[in-house]
């Protein structure tokens, strides 16, 4: 087994920057740390993202040394057997509520996509890999991060590390541990 995924049907019609293309969700991660500038440049890249009248309604939450098992507990066992060995765990807030007018924003979920992206990209720039989890406990993240549940919303869960070998993951993982494929852009794309 490789370390590396191979990129290399992926890259064969891509015409988007490697950077897009080399970008997927691995579930092997080597345990290690990641220094706080990188951090830093990373959640500056969510910072930057855009949304809708500028509210920025994500709120992002990362696990230190002392709260990772408690946010290990916070994702469904099926994560929680690949997501330890990450060096971070998180959780994406949104919330719900425009800040100028405390109305429902509509598209505070899809903000905080955005700002996800940019996290993610940010990430394989400093040589590290992400994986968005939708297999979480939300109520238990809420309950653990202390959030008003009327005001903000769990949204998604995320692992951040340094890619393993494919072998640290049990045979049935291992087999699914491969950068998939994407639609034609003919299959996703209309000009009308």
């Amino acid at each position: 087994m490789s370390k590396f995924p191979d990129y290399s049907q992926r890259n064969e019609n891509a015409q988007a920057n490697t950077l897009f293309v080399e970008r997927w969700s691995p579930r092997a991660f080597v345990k290690s740390t990641i220094d706080d500038a990188a951090m830093l440049r990373i959640m500056d890249a969510a910072r930057w993202s855009p949304s809708c009248f500028n509210d920025q309604p994500w709120r992002i939450y990362t696990s230190s040394s002392t709260s990772f098992s408690a946010f290990l507990d916070c994702l469904v066992d099926a994560n929680q057997a690949w997501a330890k060995d990450a060096a971070v765990l998180g959780f994406m807030v949104a919330q719900k509520n425009f800040s100028h007018n405390a109305k429902p924003n509509a598209f505070a979920q899809f903000d905080c996509g955005a700002a996800w992206m940019s996290f993610t990209l940010q990430a394989r720039m400093e040589g590290l890999y992400t994986h968005g989890m939708g297999g979480i406990k939300a109520e238990d993240a809420a309950n653990m991060l202390k959030i008003d549940t009327t005001e903000q919303e769990v949204v998604m869960g995320f692992a951040i590390g340094r890619l393993a070998d494919q072998s640290t993951l049990s045979s049935e993982r291992r087999d699914a541990e491969v950068p998939n494929q994407r639609l034609a852009l003919n299959d996703i794309w209309r000009s009308v």
